[in-house]
């Protein structure tokens, strides 16, 4: 009897089990986590699988709330509840639908490339630049999607064209497409959401080819041009709600190229007390600037870095310690470059795509450890040299006198003369017919920059 009654629980127990594991409790799971997330459990290529939860880690640190918010733009309030009442169907279905968002963050995107002759990059973040470093160009591409709702049941696939073979079969949320340890460059691609939730978003994507960025592909339309001999050398992507049009723009493109403009940049910051009455000065009269930050600066300002990606400035890099990187070895300058980059990512979401050395002082060997990294060396044209003299009136001068369509201007956010002097300059050079830009901003209307180059100026 007693053994009967232990078969018997057994039994029951087994046929509990069977149930909990049928294709119908698969399906629930399935659509608990997204087609995203389920199915990537399933590859075994690309190193997205490995860095999922690390590319995760990285978005949702100290200070990247408010900025990510941003991002998700105006189109991604919530959707309207169907009527279920007899005759108030017609009139809803009319109405331009939106999608709800999830409690927390946005729907995003991350991607990865592979470098011709080193290996894959790091995940990069939605919106954000992936570009190969300089003498390199990407040979394969995978990607996934992070922060999927918990009822959502949406995937991501893409496609490329790599140069001699044509357009590739398509691969999905995580699996590589492309040939990552050969060289041929990727010419052009393709990206898509699937799954039925797809038509609550958006999927906006462009590539750099032929020395810049092109114009927003959407849903499967192709970006780059394939069969002419040009290869993609960086890849953005980023996710939006359905008809929110383009993600915002990091720099923002919305420079008139018609007419004069000129890149402010300040030095050695931030330093709240001064930045913020800079960007208050900027923000009344519609400019942007870009600011090198020192990275032993950054955890303390936070808010302020926050607000510079909120009003369209640039986030940059101005080496952790302020080392001059002529006279280090190249695994410091990694090191000082990478740090600071890593936390103003950390504090805003944005990670810097400039340096500028300190001091000013380079070399060839040191251009070559930026290059590497992908960034080009920003120098410039007027030196206010307001740290020396901190007087408000010779920087006002050392800038009117001299300014042209084209110039970056320095100065450092660390006195309060130099907010003084910015709070004339900026009205005044506005009222002159400059556009106060960022230096990426200014760049892209007068040919790019590369990798390992340095740029002072950037005249029409």
């Amino acid at each position: 009897m007693k053994t009967g009654k232990m078969a018997a629980r057994l039994l029951a127990f087994l046929t509990a089990f069977g149930i909990l594991c049928t294709t119908g409790g698969m399906t629930s799971f399935a659509g608990a986590t997204g087609l995203g997330a389920a199915s990537f459990e399933e590859q075994e290529t690309g190193p997205g699988v490995a860095v999922q939860d690390e590319g995760k880690q990285e978005q949702t640190g100290s200070g990247q709330e408010e900025a990510q918010q941003e991002q998700a733009g105006s189109g991604q309030e919530e959707a309207q509840q169907e009527q279920t009442g007899t005759g108030q169907e017609s009139g809803q279905q009319e109405q331009a639908q939106t999608v709800q968002e999830p409690e927390g963050e946005p729907l995003q995107i991350n991607y990865y490339g592979y470098f011709h002759g080193q290996a894959w990059s790091s995940p990069t973040a939605d919106n954000q630049r992936l570009q190969a470093p300089a003498g390199s160009w990407l040979t394969s591409m995978t990607a996934n999607l992070i922060n999927i709702p918990a009822d959502a049941q949406i995937g991501v696939r893409y496609q490329v064209n790599l140069s001699g073979s044509g357009w590739l079969e398509w691969a999905a949320d995580g699996a590589e497409c492309g040939g990552a340890g050969g060289d041929l460059p990727l010419e052009a691609i393709r990206m898509e959401l699937t799954g039925s939730s797809a038509e609550n978003y958006d999927l906006y994507y462009r590539v750099f080819q032929n020395g810049q960025w092109t114009d927003w592909a959407a849903n499967g339309a192709t970006a780059g041009q394939e069969g002419v001999g040009l290869r993609v050398d960086g890849i953005r992507a980023g996710i939006v709600a359905k008809g929110a049009g383009t993600p915002e723009e990091y720099p923002g493109f919305q420079a008139d190229p018609t007419r004069p403009m000129i890149a402010l940049t300040f030095d050695d910051g931030p330093k709240a007390s001064v930045t913020n009455r800079i960007l208050d000065s900027l923000q009344a009269y519609g400019g942007r600037a870009t600011f090198f930050m020192l990275g032993s600066a950054v955890n303390a300002n936070a808010p302020v870095i926050q607000r510079m990606v909120a009003q369209g400035c640039e986030v940059a890099n101005h080496t952790h310690d302020h080392r001059y990187i002529s006279k280090i070895s190249a695994q410091e300058i990694v090191n000082q470059v990478t740090s600071t980059s890593q936390k103003v990512q950390a504090a805003c979401g944005v990670a810097p795509a400039l340096v500028r050395p300190p001091g000013g002082y380079y070399d060839s060997a040191s251009l070559s450890v930026l290059g590497s990294m992908g960034m080009p060396a920003i120098m410039w044209s007027i030196d206010t040299r307001d740290w020396q003299h901190r007087n408000p009136q010779k920087t006002i001068d050392s800038v009117l006198s001299q300014v042209q369509d084209g110039d970056i201007i320095l100065m450092h956010d660390l006195y309060s003369t130099t907010a003084d002097a910015a709070q004339v300059l900026i009205p005044e050079l506005t009222a002159r017919g400059f556009q106060l830009v960022t230096v990426s901003e200014l760049a892209a209307y007068r040919g790019g920059m590369a990798p390992g180059h340095v740029y002072s100026r950037f005249r029409p």
